[in-house]
């Protein structure tokens, strides 16, 4: 599988986690200026940003070790970003990492709630 679609790959599998767990995607790879925000979901007044890490087989290590302080610094702009260019008035926000592995189409994911 080639790296762009890895990384496709394991945001279907993001959403997927979490529209089983009751939440509702809002925006997926959503832009502006300052860069993008893999997977917007919400759930019961709660707007979460998650930035979505792929890797085969744990390959380069965990997709949350890859979430650097910049990543995270650049994450909160975004969400400021987001809320100001939208109409959502969220009751709290929350930044997630969702960190997939990948091997032969199949995919295992574990997602870090409040992460930062």
């Amino acid at each position: 599988m080639a790296t762009g679609s890895i990384g496709s790959h394991g945001e279907d599998a993001a959403a997927d986690a979490y529209r089983r767990r009751g939440y509702r995607v809002i925006a997926r790879n959503w832009r502006c200026g300052l860069g993008e925000v893999d997977l917007i979901v919400e759930r019961r007044g709660v707007l979460v940003f998650c930035e979505v890490k792929s890797r085969r087989n744990g390959v380069y290590g965990g997709g949350f070790e890859a979430v650097t302080w910049r990543k995270r610094a650049k994450l909160r702009s975004l969400a400021e970003a987001y809320l100001q260019a939208s109409s959502a008035r969220p009751q709290a926000i929350r930044f997630d990492v969702a960190s997939v592995a990948v091997r032969d189409r199949r995919s295992t994911i574990e997602v870090f709630e409040d992460a930062f």
